[in-house]
Order: structure tokens, then sequence, then C-alpha cells
């Protein structure tokens, strides 16, 4: 076997068993994050 194609098939692996869930992903998590982000919010002030 090659160096490289071990190499990648190593990348691959670990890709695989990577399972972080980011904010921004399809449902609940997305829901409460976009709640979140819009409650915080604050109105503008003028000079």
């Amino acid at each position: 076997m090659k160096t490289n194609t071990r190499f990648i098939k190593g990348v691959v692996a670990a890709a695989a068993k990577e399972d972080t869930v980011m904010p921004w992903a399809r449902g609940a998590r997305r829901a409460a994050f976009t709640a979140k982000r819009n409650a915080a919010e604050k109105p503008r002030k003028t000079a």
C-alpha cells in the first residue's frame, strides 16, 4: 500500500469518528440558537 493511500484512509477514518455538532445544524438546536440570537438584539440609540 502506498504511503499517501494509507494516509488518506487514516484521515477518512478519523473524520468518520468525529461527531461534532455545530450550532447551525438543522433541528431543535438550530431553533434555540436563532431564538437566543434574535432575543439578544437591542434597540439602537440615536445621538
